[in-house]
């Protein structure tokens, strides 16, 4: 990047690992950068910092969180015998904001044997340990509908199953507001595998 000043391309070079940012997106605000006020920037760097300095994981459900245990492993609210799995952090706040009111567990990641990721690898150990002690009757594996978040649902089901929980899987298939004409076939057939009873 000869074109631009060594610390604005550093800058970019930085931006451009995060995910989603190719090099154009990260020029461009890297550019802003330079613009915006000191004390934007200033704060800017200072949550990045805080972020990696006070982020933990929760020994509870192994989310990322602020405190250990978590805000959601502390909330007595909650109903402890349903928990929905799911393979990262970003997946709970997701589940979150669809208004479930129990308890979570965080995966940190699926299986991926060609990269290098196996069961060891996941917090299946302390899922396992959680619903053998807790008062868990029904684990919802919400993994990714992916070849991956399948077989790890398939893997951590097999598991479960003999613990004596119910154990079931979110339903796969058409958006609210979606058109049957415009579903690509792998969709509508999990929309029709996962019908129900009206």
């Amino acid at each position: 990047m000869a074109s631009v000043p060594a610390p604005l391309a550093r800058v970019i070079q930085e931006l451009v690992k995060l995910p989603g940012i190719g090099e154009k997106t990260a020029t461009r605000l890297g550019f802003h950068l330079t613009r915006t006020n000191r004390q934007d920037v200033e704060a800017l760097a200072a949550a990045l910092m805080a972020l990696r300095q006070e982020i933990r994981m929760c020994s509870v459900c192994c989310a990322l969180a602020a405190t250990d245990p978590c805000d959601i492993c502390t909330d007595a609210r909650r109903s402890d015998e349903v928990l929905c799995v799911v393979e990262e952090s970003a997946d709970l706040a997701a589940v979150e904001r669809s208004g479930f009111r129990g308890r979570y567990h965080v995966l940190q990641g699926s299986l991926a044997p060609l990269d290098g990721v196996g069961p060891d690898d996941l917090r299946v150990t302390e899922l396992l340990q959680r619903v053998g002690k807790d008062a868990v009757r029904e684990v919802i594996i919400a993994t990714n509908p992916t070849t991956e978040g399948e077989a790890t649902a398939l893997y951590v089901a097999k598991l479960l199953k003999p613990l004596g929980v119910r154990v079931t899987r979110i339903a796969h298939g058409l958006p609210m507001g979606g058109d049957v004409e415009y579903a690509d076939t792998a969709t509508l057939g999990k929309a029709i595998e996962g019908r129900r009873e009206m």
